[in-house]
Formats: C-alpha cells, sequence, structure tokens
C-alpha cells in the first residue's frame, strides 16, 4: 500500500509505470469510487507514454484508441470505462474480445461492471480517497507473472 499525497504524486507514479516493458501488452484494471483519480492515473500514464493533447474518459465512447509514441515503444493502448457498461451484447458487437485477443496495454476503469466477458488482469490497481484532502490511498496487486513484472 502506497499513498499519493496530492497529483503530483499520482503523476510520478504513472511515469514509473509507463518505464516498465512489461506494461506494452498489459491488462490494467483500475478500481475505486467515482473520483477517487482513475482517470486522472490513467491520463499521467498516457502522457508519460507520449500521447499529447486531451486524454478524456471513455465513459459514454466505452474505449479510447491510442497508440504510444514511437520512443516509448510504439504499441497500442485502448483506454476502457465501463461505468454505463449494462448490455453483453455491446461487448459483442464493439469487438471488444478481439481487443483484448489483441497485443497493446489495456487499461479498464470498473472492471466489475464487465468481469464475466473480461480475462484476468495482469495488474489490479485499489484508488482509495481519504475523507479530507487529495491523498489516496493505492494498493497494487499483481494478478499475473506480468503483473509481477510491472511491479518489479
Amino acid at each position: 500500500m502506497l499513498s499519493w499525497p496530492d497529483e503530483a504524486g499520482c503523476a510520478a507514479c504513472a511515469a514509473s509505470l509507463a518505464r516498465r516493458p512489461a506494461l506494452r501488452d498489459a491488462f490494467i484494471e483500475l478500481r475505486g469510487p467515482l473520483g477517487a483519480g482513475k482517470t486522472t492515473f490513467v491520463r499521467h500514464l498516457l502522457h508519460a507514454l507520449g500521447i499529447t493533447g486531451a486524454i478524456k474518459s471513455p465513459t459514454y465512447a466505452l474505449m479510447e484508441p491510442y497508440r504510444a509514441a514511437a520512443d516509448c515503444g510504439g504499441f497500442e493502448i485502448a483506454h476502457f470505462d465501463f461505468y454505463r457498461f449494462d448490455d453483453p451484447q455491446e461487448w459483442e458487437d464493439a469487438g471488444f474480445r478481439e481487443v483484448f485477443a489483441g497485443p497493446g496495454l489495456k487499461l479498464v476503469e470498473w472492471p466489475e461492471k464487465a468481469a464475466a466477458l473480461l480475462p484476468r488482469c495482469d495488474l489490479r490497481i485499489d484508488i482509495a480517497p481519504r475523507e479530507k484532502g487529495d491523498i489516496r490511498d493505492v494498493r497494487f496487486e499483481a494478478m499475473s507473472t506480468r503483473g509481477e513484472e510491472l511491479l518489479a
């Protein structure tokens, strides 16, 4: 367990994770209540991977695709937000099975909303805001060998 005292702590953690070679094909679940900082963490991670411009939450689109900068490996990235997900047929219709079967980094907010459809993740990140202030308590849990490599 660690704590992010502020957004700069979140950004530093994301930048550290971005330097891990195992990230290029990882599946990372981000868990926490509304406003915990899941999208903020993803934003910082994507910026550390060379993505420029606005990075929006895919709450309504369900998925936003990106590509890491060439000097960061140039790999595909899919950022999912299943907060509004409630129809398993959407999964098939949107081609998410193929996305998860293919190479690249998958970042999933609200994975519990699609749990029956998702493969096992490599890394689970639980973010819990404290009642007062900007401090976040964060727990990283490796769920696979790749997840262990991400935490090494």
